[in-house]
């Protein structure tokens, strides 16, 4: 059984919110009761895939092309939309709210115009057809990207693609996956971020690169899809599969993070506005000593806390999305929402298994779901001791090297 509360605490920001914007947060949040809560509530317990219906429903809302321009099939969105919806979608299941970012297909659009080919590829993202799988981390490179060794060697007019990749999410299911390997030396110490590329492998879906084999990943959450261990034998790839510059991947690494980061504060809070809806909704129907447990304070007061706490959240990130379509840089705001709406979304989603006592620690209420999911969003896109190392780093000076590097990625990509 889950109960979800008719309440929505989802204040209106500041005059950031328009009536399209409260209009398509709206429609999100009746698209995520009615089709994405359901199926999650069903295939969550089971570690069920998202359902292919369910893909093709948020395609035909136009969610995988939020941010596509509208000449390629998509909504010609900002950051602010596309978080929007990935809140509401995370409010049914962080799974569903993550599958939407592997349709936006930022990456295509680098370098100014598409050539006719990236430009059908673009038109098939925006409808849902064109899926990324991103293999970034390695077993022994997390947060340390300048460490890849992954390799690729030119060979003729392909690239030949050797080594081991992990936490790569929806690899099987993807219509592609887009591979950091290794193409040069770094050329010193304190450019290490130098000679890694980008590879954009095609693939059917169901299925992994040609001479690469894979295992899913056991985790104790974020199911809906599988998670991958990979390892390229020798995976072959035509030339023009590189994507930007050989040799200077860091700059895509970089490209989109402040974007990347807001999409995972949007989700984190997406989660901690479910738990603390179907906490209300229990803590008025769950009576003890002969009264519904709503009107002991000690309840009253977490449900005050949690509420601050999500409003808090929700606030800054609307502020981070604002600053994004305005083009205006906001890395140390990026990482200070993921960084505070991650910790907030664990501690909200603690709170509500809290309330719910006993009953909050089984698969009888979504709780359990939220609070396992919550956990994640303080590693992935960077961990929260990465987050605080960039936001430190920006107030109170970096070394040379470090401020180098990320000048280059600004000035790189524009």
């Amino acid at each position: 059984m889950t109960i979800s509360a008719d309440v929505t605490v989802s204040g209106d920001g500041n005059g950031y919110m328009t009536e399209e914007r409260r209009l398509i947060r709206d429609t999100a949040r009746e698209f995520t009761m009615k089709e994405v809560l359901p199926v999650a509530n069903r295939l969550d317990p089971q570690q069920g895939l998202i359902p292919m219906d369910l893909r093709q429903k948020m395609a035909d809302m136009g969610y995988f092309g939020i941010r596509i321009p509208e000449e390629y099939g998509g909504l010609g969105l900002g950051s602010f939309e596309y978080c929007l919806v990935a809140e509401q979608l995370a409010r049914g299941w962080m799974s569903v709210a993550s599958i939407m970012a592997r349709g936006q297909a930022g990456w295509l659009r680098l370098g100014g115009s598409l050539s006719p080919k990236n430009a059908e590829r673009m038109r098939r993202a925006a409808k849902g057809e064109f899926l990324q799988a991103a293999a970034l981390s390695e077993p022994g490179t997390g947060s340390d990207l300048a460490s890849i060794s992954c390799r690729a060697v030119r060979d003729g007019d392909h690239w030949v693609i050797t080594g081991n990749k992990y936490w790569c999410t929806f690899a099987d299911g993807a219509d592609y996956i887009t591979v950091f390997a290794r193409t040069a030396p770094p050329p010193s110490a304190d450019k290490r971020y130098l000679g890694i590329s980008a590879f954009l492998i095609e693939k059917p879906r169901g299925s992994l690169p040609q001479n690469c084999e894979g295992n899913p990943i056991p985790k104790i959450g974020y199911f809906g899809w599988n998670t991958y261990e990979l390892a390229f034998q020798g995976t072959r790839v035509p030339a023009d599969a590189l994507i930007g510059e050989e040799g200077k991947a860091f700059y895509l690494m970089t490209y989109g993070l402040e974007t990347a980061r807001a999409h995972t504060a949007a989700r984190s809070i997406g989660l901690a506005q479910g738990a603390l809806e179907d906490s209300i909704a229990y803590a008025r129907e769950r009576k003890q000593f002969g009264m519904p447990i709503s009107e002991f304070q000690a309840i009253r007061f977490k449900i005050a806390t949690m509420a601050t706490k999500i409003e808090a959240a929700r606030q800054l990130l609307y502020y981070v999305c604002n600053e994004i379509d305005q083009k205006r840089r906001c890395d140390t705001e990026a990482s200070m929402v993921k960084y505070f709406a991650s910790e907030m979304a664990e501690e909200v989603t603690s709170e509500a298994i809290q309330i719910h006592g006993g009953a909050g620690y089984t698969k009888l209420h979504a709780v359990e779901r939220y609070w396992r999911d919550a956990r994640l969003t303080k590693i992935f896109e960077g961990t929260s001791e990465i987050q605080q190392r960039i936001i430190s780093d920006n107030l109170l000076g970096k070394s040379a090297t470090d401020r180098r590097m990320i000048e280059q990625a600004f000035e790189h990509l524009g």
